[in-house]
C-alpha cells in the first residue's frame, strides 16, 4: 500500500501551470516543510526540531484551490502516494526525484 498523509507549511507560493491542448488542465507544484521532532546528540534530553521538505504535485481542481488561495507559510494538509522518477540532465547525470502526488 502507497499512502501518506502529511502536514505542513508552505515554503513558497504554490507554482501553477496549466497543460497545452484543448483539455488544459491545472498542476500545481509546492514543497510541504513538515516537523520533525526527535532527540539528538549527547544530551538526550533535549528535543530538538527539524523540518523534512517533501516536494508535492497537485492536478485539477485542488492545483486550481492551491494557486487561488495558498500562500507562503500556510497550514497545509495533503493526502496522496510517493512516486519515484529519475530523468538524464543535459550534463549526462542521472537525477532521481521523488515526490507526493496529491488526491
Amino acid at each position: 500500500m502507497n499512502r501518506v498523509i502529511l502536514m505542513g507549511r508552505l515554503t513558497r507560493d504554490p507554482e501553477v501551470r496549466y497543460s497545452q491542448g484543448e483539455r488544459s488542465m491545472a498542476i500545481a507544484r509546492y514543497t510541504l516543510a513538515v516537523d520533525r521532532r526527535g532527540r539528538r546528540g549527547q544530551d538526550s534530553s533535549a528535543e530538538q526540531q527539524t523540518a523534512d521538505f517533501i516536494n508535492c504535485v497537485a492536478w485539477r481542481q485542488p492545483a486550481d484551490f492551491l494557486g487561488q488561495y495558498a500562500r507562503k507559510g500556510a497550514l497545509v494538509g495533503v493526502e496522496g502516494r510517493i512516486q519515484t522518477r529519475s530523468y538524464d540532465r543535459q550534463d549526462g547525470t542521472k537525477q532521481y526525484v521523488t515526490e507526493v502526488l496529491c488526491d
